[in-house]
């Protein structure tokens, strides 16, 4: 579902590499008990557009996955940069953040990786330098 509002926010955020592009990983909270239960998951690099995650999502997904799985996939990629390491480039525990108005939301009908929905738009995150954002080489493509 495509989503008009965008988001601002201030926490942990990851940046990892997906196929060559930089990816920025954020949680927000919608209430007071502060459980990050939005994933908010962007391109870093400069030039790339949020869609860009979703092609690479229905690239390496099943071919008839809906926009639940695809969410899924997603998300799932950015947990393995956060708890593995998994092409990691940076990890801070508090940065501020911020979704640009316009991308997509997708709420899950159970709970995936802690989370109830994936916000995926183009986001910025502050004080990262221009090499931890560039394109990076890669030796496939999605």
């Amino acid at each position: 579902m495509a989503s008009g509002e965008g988001l601002t926010g201030s926490g942990r955020v990851t940046v990892f590499a997906l196929f060559g592009v930089v990816v920025g990983y954020a949680t927000h909270h919608l209430d007071a008990r502060l459980i990050g239960d939005v994933a908010v998951l962007g391109p870093l690099t400069p030039g790339t557009e949020w869609r860009h995650l979703w092609r690479m999502a229905r690239t390496c997904g099943r071919p008839t996955a809906g926009e639940d799985e695809l969410a899924q996939w997603l998300l799932a990629q950015a947990t393995r940069a956060l708890v593995c390491g998994s092409d990691r480039i940076a990890q801070f525990p508090e940065r501020r953040w911020k979704l640009e108005p316009g991308g997509m939301c997708v709420r899950f009908d159970a709970t995936y990786a802690n989370r109830d929905q994936l916000w995926t738009g183009n986001l910025t995150v502050e004080g990262l330098a221009p090499d931890q954002v560039a394109e990076r080489p890669t030796l496939y493509s999605a």
